[in-house]
């Protein structure tokens, strides 16, 4: 089969399979799923709001909420699915041209169950806690990161407000560490639904700090202080954890040093930043062009 036969079945069948989780859902179904977490983490918003003076539709409620179904739906179905297959074929031939043709290197399926996602939740958190570390140190792709950090009032559908740029980045460096441990689809789903659940808790207007278990997962609390407008002990950010918090704690780029319900949330030069979807997409490559920046 060509790369372009790949390229038009991956992108047909994306969009048939889309089709199919909206109108016959079923409990694998990631669009729905994220529809009802989303309406869960928002009903808990305003039943127990942490800042009582936001209101319930927040600034750019809508256009976190359109970034939420554009990066996870409308990128996938515009090509990004299918041309990541036709690059996965890609380096897979090109790995056999040279003899290898099992990457899996860790075989865990005999492991128990409760193993296998225990082990495949903290390689994965620990390989995108540090790709999330990069976002913030390269400048080159800190101006895609700066519209994930332009939220300026904190609630639920600000998790998945980010730049598409960034999941082909988080995909790239994943694909090599996560191809040699062998998971099944089934594995892949229940631990990503658990991390949309927390990354839509930690982003959502509310005070959960999990008590003693805050050494290991990530909360509101804590997280909005990696969204602080100023960090001075922590000139490149701090508070890195997507899921698990561990990791600040066991490296240092932990930083929580108050109740932090009413700072001030984004960067230094917020003013200049666009406001509309075309102009934040845009802004990055127009950046980049204007300072020459490598």
């Amino acid at each position: 089969m060509s790369y372009w036969e790949i390229f038009q079945n991956s992108f047909f069948g994306y969009a048939s399979y889309l089709k199919d989780q909206i109108i016959h859902p079923t409990w694998h179904s990631y669009f729905w799923w994220l529809v009802g977490l989303s309406l869960f983490a928002w009903s808990l918003e305003l039943l127990f709001p942490w800042r009582k003076n936001q209101r319930a539709i927040r600034k750019d409620f809508w256009l976190d909420g359109f970034y939420m179904f554009f990066n996870f739906y409308i990128f996938s179905l515009i090509g990004y699915t299918a041309v990541s297959d036709v690059v996965v074929v890609a380096i897979n031939n090109a790995l056999s041209s040279i003899g290898i043709t099992n990457t899996v290197a860790i075989n865990v399926s005999s492991w128990p169950v409760w193993g296998q996602f225990l082990l495949m939740l903290v390689v994965v958190d620990f390989v995108q806690w540090n790709i999330h570390r990069l976002l913030h140190r390269i400048p080159f792709l800190w101006e895609f990161h700066k519209l994930h950090h332009s939220v300026e009032e904190m609630g639920f559908a600000a998790h998945l407000r980010y730049h598409w740029m960034e999941t082909i980045v988080y995909k790239s460096i994943q694909y090599i560490p996560l191809a040699f441990l062998g998971f099944g689809l089934l594995d892949f789903f229940v631990i990503h639904i658990f991390t949309i659940a927390i990354g839509h808790l930690n982003h959502s207007n509310l005070r959960v700090t999990w008590g003693p278990l805050k050494y290991i997962l990530n909360s509101p609390a804590m997280h909005i202080w990696h969204h602080a407008k100023e960090l001075p002990k922590h000139p490149y950010g701090a508070n890195f954890g997507l899921t698990l918090s561990v990791w600040d704690y066991l490296f240092g780029t932990v930083y929580m040093p108050r109740d932090g319900r009413d700072i001030q949330l984004g960067f230094d030069d917020m003013k200049d930043y666009p406001k509309s979807f075309f102009g934040q997409i845009f802004y990055p490559l127009i950046k980049t062009k204007k300072t020459g920046a490598k």
